[in-house]
């Protein structure tokens, strides 16, 4: 009897708490969705598009994909890592030495575009004469002369690449094959992704996973214009140590720089990803403001990549978080995080290794994924709508 009666006081106990803790993180939403609710708060509402794209041709698969962009035309165009190292040898026995199976499967030429219904109207890629191929692609970018730029993130990928829209090599910017420079004027290291300003016909280099800095070229002749660090500060190659949310802030960009993107207003948003922060600047480098998204994120980050609602002013930042596996909706001008959908896993709707985003026209947002997450999603623009969670998790289609 004993013993039973320190059973029933036990669970009572834990029952009590368990209640007491459940009450608390209710209590925790509830505010949060009343701060919003109050302040009047909407954010756009996005619900994944589950048969976007249509399946693939000619046996192909995607490897780690790393780059996505919507050019004029809303077209989607991706760059991924289509090799044995990525996909594996079981992904595709019929493209091994000497094939194992009769059909399946072959991995994607590197560089894929699609039509707005999701149909694969264009494939190019890989190496080829006059230009050194990146060991590991990274990064995709059209500019306003449907010119395709191409970044690397491989050891020796201290260059970048800008072909046409159907594949003709046009520039190689930087040399290949260089080390870690901060400083350097000739080259750059494991650039990360390009950002394209048209009226001064400059683009702007996250540089990258060696170097820590913005740097800006002019896109016809490739010449280095300006760079800086953190906080415009000068940048400096020196360890930083781990990345502690507790201590001040770095003077200088964690690796890697992963997104410089320029707005409609002028200004530079910066992914500082390892330093889960964006860093916003004026073109010529002055320092404007940051934010810290999810700040306690250790390990790789949550800055991945960055893009802008298709609104005049770009009212809203979409944010890819590859850690929390999240897409963080962002008020531009003030910085204030709203919501953000997405979860771990593999359904439609889901993210593993969520790693660049871009909007078309019409608002949609479209990710890839890395690691083994090997796609390409959309998510449909629905409209405005009421701030009701600060996290909504997989937007599934309503029925």
């Amino acid at each position: 009897m004993r013993n039973r009666d320190r059973y029933n006081r036990f669970v009572f106990a834990a029952a009590g708490v368990l209640t007491i803790a459940a009450l608390c993180v209710g209590q925790s939403i509830v505010d949060d969705v009343a701060v919003a609710e109050a302040q009047g708060k909407e954010a756009p509402m996005f619900e994944v598009d589950p048969f976007w794209p249509r399946p693939l041709p000619n046996h192909w698969l995607l490897g780690s994909a790393i780059g996505v962009e919507v050019d004029a035309r809303d077209h989607v165009w991706i760059v991924h890592r289509g090799t044995v190292e990525t996909l594996g040898a079981n992904e595709i026995p019929a493209s091994l030495d000497p094939p194992r199976a009769e059909a399946c499967c072959a991995p994607a030429p590197p560089v894929l575009e699609f039509d707005p219904e999701g149909n694969i109207v264009g494939s190019w890629g890989g190496p080829g004469n006059g230009y050194t191929w990146p060991s590991s692609n990274h990064g995709i970018t059209l500019d306003h002369m449907d010119n395709v730029w191409i970044g690397g993130n491989g050891q020796g990928d201290s260059h970048v690449l800008k072909f046409t829209r159907d594949g003709r090599f046009l520039l190689e910017v930087g040399d290949p094959g260089m080390g870690v420079d901060s400083n350097s004027e000739t080259h750059y290291s494991r650039v990360a992704k390009i950002s394209i300003d048209s009226e001064a016909n400059e683009a702007y280099f996250a540089d990258g996973y060696g170097n820590r800095r913005v740097a800006v070229v002019d896109m016809t002749t490739g010449e280095l214009k300006r760079f800086w660090g953190a906080y415009g500060n000068q940048p400096d190659d020196g360890d930083l140590g781990r990345y502690n949310p507790d201590a001040a802030a770095a003077q200088q960009f964690r690796s890697p720089v992963h997104c410089a993107e320029v707005s409609n207003s002028g200004l530079i948003y910066v992914c500082d990803r390892q330093g889960d922060r964006i860093q916003v600047f004026e073109k010529d480098g002055t320092f404007v403001d940051e934010v810290f998204i999810a700040k306690t994120t250790l390990g790789s980050g949550t800055v991945w990549d960055i893009d802008f609602s298709p609104d005049e002013n770009q009212r809203y930042l979409y944010v890819a978080d590859g850690v929390n596996e999240k897409v963080y909706i962002v008020e531009r001008e003030s910085l204030e995080l709203l919501t953000s959908f997405g979860d771990g896993g593999r359904q439609a709707g889901a993210f593993y290794g969520v790693h660049s985003i871009a909007t078309d026209s019409a608002g949609n947002i479209y990710t890839t994924e890395t690691y083994e997450g090997k796609r390409l999603q959309k998510f449909v623009y629905k409209g405005m709508g009421p701030v009701t969670a600060r996290d909504q998790g997989v937007v599934w289609p309503v029925q």
